[in-house]
C-alpha cells in the first residue's frame, strides 16, 4: 500500500475526532501562528491539514488565504464539511508535498504537525525542506511539530523519527533561524500522552534579501 491509499484507508474507516492526533482546538500552533503572523492577509499553508481543526481556528482569528494540503481526499471532505459554507473561504490541495507543484515564493507561513516525523528517509527530508525553501517568501516563519524523544514510535502503523529541538532544527539548517521550541503533552481521543516537540523559525536566506 503507498502513502496515499494508507491515509485513505485511514479517513475512510474513523471520523477525523477518532485519530490519536485529534485536537478539538490546536491551541498552541494557533498561538504560535497568530503571534508570529499577526497579518491577516499572510498566506498560510497548513501541510497535512487534512481534517485538523487549525483552519477553523485560522478562519475564526480572521485569515483568509489559508491552504490545506493533505493526500487523503476522504481527510480534506471531513473538514469541508465541517466548515459548511466557510469551506469556499479556503483552498484546498490534495496531493504529496513532496512533489507539489505550486508558483514559488506562494507561502508567508509554513505549519506542518505530525508530518515530517513519517519522513524515515532522509532524501525525503532533503526533497520537504528544499520545497519549504521554494513555496516560502524570504522572512516567512515555519511551524513544524514531531513527536519529541520521549514520544511514541509509531503512528497508524508507520515507523516515526523523534526529535529533540535540536535535532528538529538541524534537520532545517542555519538558513532557518530558531525562534522558539516548545514541548506539548497531546493527550489522545482514547487517554493516552504523547509527546510533542515544536519548532518556530524564520527563513532568513543568505542573499542579503532578509
Amino acid at each position: 500500500m503507498d502513502r496515499k491509499q494508507h491515509w485513505e484507508s485511514i479517513y475512510n474507516s474513523r471520523k477525523s475526532s477518532e485519530v490519536s492526533w485529534y485536537q478539538s482546538a490546536p491551541r498552541l500552533s494557533l498561538e504560535l501562528l497568530t503571534q508570529a503572523v499577526p497579518n491577516r492577509a499572510a498566506c498560510i499553508l497548513d501541510v497535512g491539514g487534512g481534517a485538523s481543526t487549525l483552519v477553523d481556528g485560522l478562519l475564526a482569528a480572521g485569515y483568509r488565504s489559508v491552504s490545506v494540503l493533505d493526500l487523503s481526499a476522504a481527510a480534506l471532505a471531513q473538514a469541508r464539511q465541517r466548515l459548511g459554507a466557510e469551506a469556499s473561504l479556503v483552498t484546498w490541495l490534495e496531493g504529496d508535498i513532496l512533489s507539489l507543484g505550486l508558483p514559488q515564493e506562494t507561502f508567508d507561513a509554513w505549519h506542518d504537525r505530525a508530518v515530517f516525523h513519517f519522513l524515515t528517509d532522509p532524501g525525503d527530508r532533503r526533497r520537504y525542506i528544499d520545497q519549504i525553501r521554494r513555496l516560502i517568501r524570504p522572512g516567512a516563519h515555519v511551524l513544524v511539530a514531531t513527536f519529541a524523544e520521549d514520544g511514541p514510535t509509531r503512528c497508524s502503523g508507520l515507523e516515526i523519527v523523534r526529535y529533540s529541538s535540536e535535532a528538529l532544527h538541524r534537520q532545517f539548517g542555519p538558513d532557518f533561524r530558531l525562534l522558539s521550541s516548545t514541548r506539548e503533552d497531546h493527550v489522545t481521543p482514547g487517554g493516552a500522552h504523547q509527546a510533542f516537540q515544536y519548532c518556530l523559525c524564520r527563513y532568513t536566506i543568505q542573499d542579503g534579501r532578509t
